[in-house]
């Protein structure tokens, strides 16, 4: 079977290779891949910088988002069939949408939105999985809520601005002017141009913010904040938090130590800070796919590439070159 694995971590580390068929368990989905999604996180696998929270054996099969055709369900399977066509991220330590077909537990799978293509289907799993996750599970947000997502244009932040919306609150974004028009069609009531004004000058009182830039840009966004509001950060330092969801109470202290200072930054200003990893999901796959159908939020896509260019596409992605979600197609 064609695929694209890690051989060696590094940004030179990513080769095709031809790998053996998975094997699907008995509560698993074997899938044909038929277009799969590009994000940030498949260039920080490759290059190991999360390598002390996720332990992969190399070689192994990068890429986190996938739609694509059932080809066979697990013996203990009874919610799909054989011909469903899916979209799924799979959970950590079994990703692998880099590839022709792969074994998926059941669980983190669910039917795609009727009402979209395959590309735009696999285009959506990990994103609108954080989104939900930090706005509705982490954030819990009410209508009327300020809520700023920082870089809107991007993948993960067009699709947070979409469903903040949906939940009725007052959204901001940053991003570069060329863009206010299409973020003003996806839901953003406010956008500052980060290449003309620092946000942290001009924008204040917010109830949420989702950072995914980290750096400089997370301290300067906690300033923002209203007394007592809630900074979601997916690239900033984990907290200690983040050891007890891993399941690893060791790791505690250490990641109490790589978030300290950004922590008591928070603490000085009187806001919150929270490290957010996203994980699978299903059921909340499920009642995504209903959302896309009835038309509230849509995809925004920047490009496609075949499978052969899936190095091209992580570049693009890594680049900043991408205005949407990038997705590497006919895989499979």
């Amino acid at each position: 079977m064609r695929a694209y694995v890690v051989a060696n971590y590094g940004k030179d580390g990513l080769r095709a290779a031809q790998v053996a068929e998975p094997a699907a368990g008995p509560r698993d989905l074997l899938i044909q891949v038929h277009a799969a999604g590009v994000n940030p996180v498949d260039f920080k696998v490759r290059d190991g910088e999360l390598k002390l929270l996720l332990k992969y054996r190399r070689p192994f099969v990068l890429g986190h988002d996938l739609a694509g055709v059932v080809l066979q369900t697990g013996a203990e399977v009874r919610d799909f069939q054989v011909g469903d066509e899916v979209y799924s991220r799979p959970r950590d330590l079994r990703i692998g949408t880099f590839a022709e077909r792969i074994a998926v537990n059941r669980t983190d799978v669910a039917l795609k939105p009727r009402s979209l293509t395959m590309e735009e289907s696999a285009a959506l799993p990990l994103v609108a999985l954080t989104a939900w996750q930090a706005l509705t599970v982490r954030a819990r947000i009410p209508p009327g809520q300020r809520v700023l997502v920082h870089a809107g244009a991007g993948g993960l932040g067009s699709t947070a601005v979409q469903i903040a919306r949906h939940l009725g609150a007052h959204v901001a974004t940053t991003a570069r002017e060329r863009d206010a028009e299409k973020l003003r069609s996806l839901g953003a009531s406010e956008m500052n141009d980060y290449a003309q004004a620092d946000f942290a000058a001009s924008l204040s009182g917010y109830d949420v913010v989702l950072d995914s830039l980290g750096g400089d840009n997370l301290a300067r966004t906690l300033t923002v904040l209203r007394p007592g509001g809630l900074a979601i950060t997916v690239s900033g330092p984990p907290d200690a938090a983040f050891a007890a969801q891993l399941g690893k109470p060791l790791l505690k202290p250490v990641m109490a130590l790589m978030s300290r200072k950004v922590r008591a930054q928070a603490r000085k200003l009187g806001v919150r800070y929270e490290f957010l990893l996203m994980r699978a999901d299903g059921a909340q796959l499920k009642s995504l796919a209903a959302l896309y159908d009835a038309g509230a939020p849509r995809p925004v896509p920047d490009r496609s590439f075949s499978f052969d260019e899936t190095p091209e596409a992580l570049a693009w992605v890594e680049q900043g070159r991408a205005k949407g979600k990038v997705v590497v197609r006919g895989v499979g």
